[in-house]
């Protein structure tokens, strides 16, 4: 049986391959993967807090911030490797609320219709995430319900990396042999 954190990451990885934002194979990127449970810890705390009001944002951020962890293993990655709280240096920049525009303009360099591109892709992964999120049979407020948080995050973040690797030519494709 599919669990949700497997359901999440099939519907966003179809949905991204239609996109043409995606290969059929997602990538393998151990340094990236280390990160993310030094980042969630970290953002856990500020996601939380803003996902009653703005649940979109909680979960699209995550989806930012593994764009930006990609860019910078590509960029300089003994530069970030040893950073203790990856997600404080990115979220301090510009703050909580502005850290979207601080990724797309300074890390990733965007702007005009790519900036824009990418905000209305990141809102409708988010917004994919969060129906099917609320579409779980599961009690707000318990374990089970912050665990399902987590999984939404842990994709997103996957997701973004995926993503932002694919746009800078790593493509991953299946090695005859």
């Amino acid at each position: 049986m599919e669990t949700f954190e497997e359901k999440l990451q099939r519907d966003l990885h179809q949905f991204l391959c239609n996109m043409q934002e995606a290969d059929e194979r997602l990538p393998q990127c151990p340094d990236v993967d280390d990160k993310w449970e030094s980042i969630a810890r970290a953002y856990i705390p500020d996601g939380i807090r803003e996902f009653s009001g703005y649940p979109t944002v909680s979960l699209g951020w995550m989806m930012y911030i593994g764009m930006a962890v990609a860019r910078f293993w590509d960029e300089d990655w003994s530069l970030y490797t040893y950073k203790n709280d990856l997600y404080v240096f990115m979220r301090d920049k510009r703050g909580y609320d502005h850290m979207d525009e601080y990724i797309r303009e300074e890390v990733l360099r965007l702007e005009g219709t790519e900036s824009i591109a990418l905000e209305r892709l990141v809102g409708e992964c988010a917004s994919r995430v969060n129906n099917l999120l609320m579409h779980q049979p599961i009690e707000p407020g318990t374990k089970e319900a912050f665990d399902a948080y987590v999984s939404c995050l842990h994709q997103l973040y996957l997701t973004g990396a995926a993503v932002q690797l694919k746009r800078m030519g790593y493509h991953m494709t299946k090695m005859q042999g």
